[in-house]
């Protein structure tokens, strides 16, 4: 499948007409390299590598066996890497922990930010973007993800492919190298590994993300389940491009022309089904790639995510006993309101029944249908062009599905019930000749759940709460000497809390939120040319902790591109009267 980069300059408007390509800043071609240069483990004060409050993953003790995925990989076109792997000779498990390693740079010059991609077969193993780099910037980056979940995965060899579509001639100069490698961690009787999933099938478009450019598209897979699957989960990833990428941005079709921007509103939601019944749904996050509005907005601090994307898992464990009934089943991912396009992806995460070779069961009830988005329409345009006013476009809706399933251990009930909430409201003033050009927005997206599973006189109940809120101001101003000048500030959030009950007895609890706050002024010359460096600053923040005692926080500051602050541990030992420990919460992983 063809990909395509992700666009980098902000086009909610005529503003489109009025820059030339944020996006591409640099002036120079790309300096010679062709080696990927580790970023230090933690962010480094003074430096303009791409920093992240996010923690790392947490390791068991011991060394792992460590599993070479890419060595130097160069990706300047869009044929991807093959990755060739095979398990561990010296760590045959079961394992502790499996994690995956990334570094990457991109050489200095003139580059979009670009969509990344690993897979093993068709299961994604990770998901992000890039950084682009400057005339004197070389940009490199470490990710990481456990991957503990896809061990059914790593049991057998694997061929599989690297993918960072990207493009490099003489205005775009930037090469992407990548390293990457898997870390094995033995089980031991003091380690002893958890219970995994027994089987993952991607949900995929061979070794990559499906391409979704309407509503009606979607990204399927014939399944043949075990007889004896017990608890089935979907983790899924819609990421928006070209189009849809400033999706919180679109504005109703009607005005969208005068706008200068998206259609189909900015209510964006992924939708899964099976068989063509709804079966869950998915918020959109709302992720800024690096050149995303202003790309110094994100110089050093990357936005929520930015380069390693999390996936929302949806439980499709009331559908057990449909899919486990010895027929094959279609599951099937779209995107409400897509409108060219959404690249999706999902792994498919199946437990079985342990005790029995095969269950029996069904569906009892499904209420959930296709959202109803409500629009206040109150953009108006005037004689001269400008369109002007406030639109907002909320969706409310809850719903439960249950089902059973007759197992060793019993009948066994399970029920999902979801509060699903959208809000994105905007100020627009825009006219393609004049100026100024003003788009604000601030959007709210949630999902409360609680997922009761009840077998016998036992009921364990797990309550969730997700929420991304949003809040992006954008205002470009032309002077009357035909100088302009463009203000840009971000708010981004990921909120994550999660409470374990077993017959009302609480066992587990869990916070976890992160924050990126960025603002940024450019100044033009009456030639359109940028007059220097955006002048802005932005600050990033990451805390969890959960009730078995494990804690993070990290704080990050910087100002005109340039890492000015970092501080590790200081909501942790503030609430522990002291206590200094920043463990990572493995539950954030």
């Amino acid at each position: 499948m063809q990909t395509v980069p992700s666009s980098s300059v902000l086009c909610p408007s005529s503003v489109t007409s009025k820059l030339f390509l944020l996006a591409t800043l640099a002036l120079t071609p790309a300096l010679s390299g062709a080696q990927v240069i580790p970023a230090p483990p933690t962010p480094q004060v003074g430096s303009s590598n791409p920093a992240s409050a996010e923690p790392p993953v947490s390791r068991p003790r011991g060394n792992p066996c460590i599993v070479p995925l890419l060595t130097a990989a160069k990706f300047d076109n869009f044929s991807g890497v093959p990755i060739h792997y095979a398990p561990p000779a010296a760590c045959p498990g079961p394992w502790a922990k499996v994690v995956l390693t990334a570094d990457f740079t991109v050489t200095a010059g003139r580059q979009f930010d670009r969509s990344a991609w690993f897979y093993l077969g068709n299961v994604n193993i990770f998901y992000g973007t890039t950084a682009e780099p400057r005339h004197a910037l070389s940009p490199s980056w470490h990710i990481e993800r456990n991957l503990t979940d896809l061990t059914a995965t790593l049991r057998a060899p694997q061929v599989g492919l690297a993918s960072i579509g990207n493009v490099v001639n003489s205005t775009y100069t930037g090469v992407i190298y990548a390293n990457a490698a898997l870390e094995f961690y033995q089980a031991t009787p003091a380690q002893p590994a958890p219970r995994t999933p027994d089987v993952v099938v991607g949900v995929s478009s061979g070794s990559g993300p499906g391409t979704l450019n309407t509503a009606a598209d979607k990204v399927s897979q014939r399944v043949l389940l075990p007889r004896n699957a017990e608890k089935v989960y979907l983790d899924v990833i819609s990421q928006s491009q070209i189009g849809d990428e400033f999706w919180y941005f679109c504005v109703p079709t009607q005005d969208a022309q005068a706008a200068a921007t998206c259609g189909n509103t900015a209510f964006r939601e992924t939708e899964v089904t099976i068989d063509g019944t709804p079966a869950g749904v998915a918020p959109v996050y709302p992720w800024i790639y690096t050149g995303g509005l202003d790309p110094y907005l994100w110089e050093p601090i990357v936005g929520v995510q930015t380069l390693n994307f999390k996936p929302y898992r949806v439980d499709l464990t009331p559908f057990a006993g449909v899919l486990a009934d010895g027929a094959q089943h279609t599951v099937s991912i779209s995107v409400f309101n897509a409108n060219g396009y959404f690249l999706a992806t999902g792994n498919l995460l199946v437990y079985r029944d342990q005790g029995s070779k095969v269950v029996t069961g069904g569906l009892i009830s499904n209420t959930l249908t296709a959202p109803s988005p409500q629009v206040i329409d109150g953009l108006t345009t005037d004689a001269a062009g400008t369109i002007s006013g406030t639109v907002s476009v909320d969706s409310k809706r809850s719903f439960a599905i249950s089902g059973f399933l007759n197992t060793s251990h019993g009948r066994v009930e399970t029920t999902v019930e979801q509060k699903v909430d959208f809000l994105n409201t905007q100020a627009v003033k825009v006219n393609a000749n004049s100026s100024p050009d003003i788009q604000n927005a601030t959007q709210t997206s949630t999902v409360d759940s609680e997922t009761t599973t009840r077998n016998g006189y036992v009921d364990e109940k797990v309550a969730t709460h997700i929420s991304f809120p949003l809040t992006i101001d954008f205002n470009y101003t032309v002077n009357a000497d035909g100088s302009a000048s463009q203000v840009a500030s971000s708010d981004q959030q990921y909120v994550v809390r999660e409470a374990t009950s077993l017959n009302g007895l609480a066992l587990f609890d869990s916070n976890t939120k992160e924050q990126v706050v960025s603002n940024d002024t450019l100044l033009f010359n009456a030639n359109g040319s940028l007059t220097g460096p955006g002048v802005g600053k932005s600050t990033a923040t990451y805390r969890s902790r959960d009730s078995r005692g494990h804690c993070f926080s990290r704080s990050l500051a910087a100002a005109n591109q340039v890492l000015t602050a970092v501080t590790d541990g200081k909501a942790c030992s503030e609430a522990d009267s002291g206590n200094q420990d920043v463990n990572v919460n493995e539950d954030a992983q």
